[in-house]
């Protein structure tokens, strides 16, 4: 089981400038930035005030999915793996020069999707991804490390969803993109299975005495296809009752599994209880993806709890955990980090209940999580960014 290793930090920290050390530093701090402030620009189009000299080729709505997918959840899975990887092999598969390059590469992307046109922004914003997946799997090959050979190919995956999306766009296929959205939720909700899998009940062990999680085999056999198969048949068919078997059958191993770790037990331990939080939703999510498959609520309920509840709750999560860890710092989360986990459940109950209970009032809906939203991530960099810019204090690399 892969955990990381984290050192308690030395009193002084040393002097200097360290965004391109280690794959963590730029995407996290660029991913949050822009999580924030695609949210707020996506809130003011939405309002009738859409930032001026705004040109991008994605209709309003389009844009929103795409940004918060393919910009925002993408550079933190990036980020993520690129430090993991590290890690897992000793070997860093971008610093400096090369890791510049790459978190130019998707702030590229960004520019082009909002001011290119459309064949540029499509081009440019497909690179990122791929090359991300190619310098992650150069590593693990020359690792032998076949363990994890299937992130970066699973990221290869996503990158492709990339330009499905953009093709259906470029061939007014609007539906289509959708699919490819739908389709990488999926991906990143998996990606959180896998992962969550991993390091939630070996977290809970560390942190707990005498916490022992319950493991069915039947279960963790289960669990990958069929939340896979919920979402194809959500992409494929949309609706009706095969769709909501599966996506029922879904949330039923999804929530077993949670149910064997014990979240109960965690207690006051808010670094590590957002961990179980954020995975709650995941069942959540495909409860109501059930229940839209059905008809019986709206499809856009369940995409907002795995994106904003799931998604987001695991990526704050992450971002504060293992920035204190590879920063030298104790896993002690500060009131800057709880108010942040706060906001982000916030925000996935208002987006996915406000809408559901009082559908007529949506606007405020989105507002208001929306500002939950922001202010999350506005409170991660206040008080990350000096941390992942310089050096650890413990004086280690990285």
């Amino acid at each position: 089981m892969n955990v990381y290793r984290i050192e308690e930090p030395a009193p002084r920290a040393r002097g200097g400038f360290a965004l391109w050390a280690l794959g963590f530093r730029p995407f996290y701090l660029g991913g949050a930035l822009f999580g924030a402030a695609a949210l707020l620009a996506w809130m003011a189009a939405y309002a009738g005030h859409p930032l001026p000299g705004f040109s991008s080729y994605l209709p309003g709505m389009f844009w929103h999915v795409h940004e918060m997918i393919f910009g925002f959840g993408a550079a933190i899975v990036v980020g993520f793996l690129l430090t993991a990887v590290r890690a897992w092999t000793s070997v860093t598969p971008a610093q400096g020069k090369s890791l510049a390059a790459l978190w130019l590469l998707w702030l590229a992307g960004r520019i082009a999707v909002a001011y290119g046109s459309p064949a540029v922004a499509a081009v440019v914003d497909s690179l990122f991804l791929p090359v991300s997946a190619l310098a992650l799997l150069r590593v693990l090959l020359r690792a032998k490390n076949s363990h994890n050979i299937f992130l970066p190919l699973a990221l290869g995956l996503l990158a492709a969803l990339n330009v499905a999306f953009h093709l259906s766009m470029l061939f007014a296929r609007a539906p289509w993109a959708l699919h490819s959205a739908y389709l990488a939720v999926g991906m990143l909700v998996l990606f959180i299975t896998i992962i969550g899998g991993r390091i939630i009940p070996s977290f809970t062990a560390n942190a707990l005495p005498g916490y022992a999680s319950r493991r069915w085999s039947a279960v963790e056999r289960a669990v990958m296809p069929l939340s896979a198969l919920a979402f194809v048949l959500d992409a494929a068919l949309g609706s009706g009752v095969l769709a909501a078997a599966a996506a029922l059958a879904a949330a039923c191993a999804q929530g077993a599994r949670l149910w064997g770790w014990r979240s109960w037990q965690v207690g006051n331990r808010p670094i590590l209880s957002i961990l179980h939080i954020a995975y709650a939703w995941i069942p959540v999510g495909f409860v109501l993806l059930a229940l839209a498959a059905l008809g019986l609520v709206a499809h856009t309920l369940a995409m907002h709890a795995f994106t904003v509840g799931a998604i987001g709750g695991a990526i704050m999560a992450m971002i504060t955990r293992t920035a204190r860890g590879h920063t030298g710092r104790k896993l002690v989360a500060g009131r800057f980090d709880i108010a942040g986990y706060a906001l982000l459940v916030t925000a996935a109950l208002i987006r996915v209940l406000g809408p559901w209970l009082a559908p007529q009032w949506l606007m405020f809906w989105i507002e208001a999580s929306g500002a939950c939203w922001v202010l999350a991530f506005a409170a991660y960099c206040y008080r990350y960014a000096g941390w992942l810019i310089t050096p650890r204090v413990d004086g280690k690399e990285g």
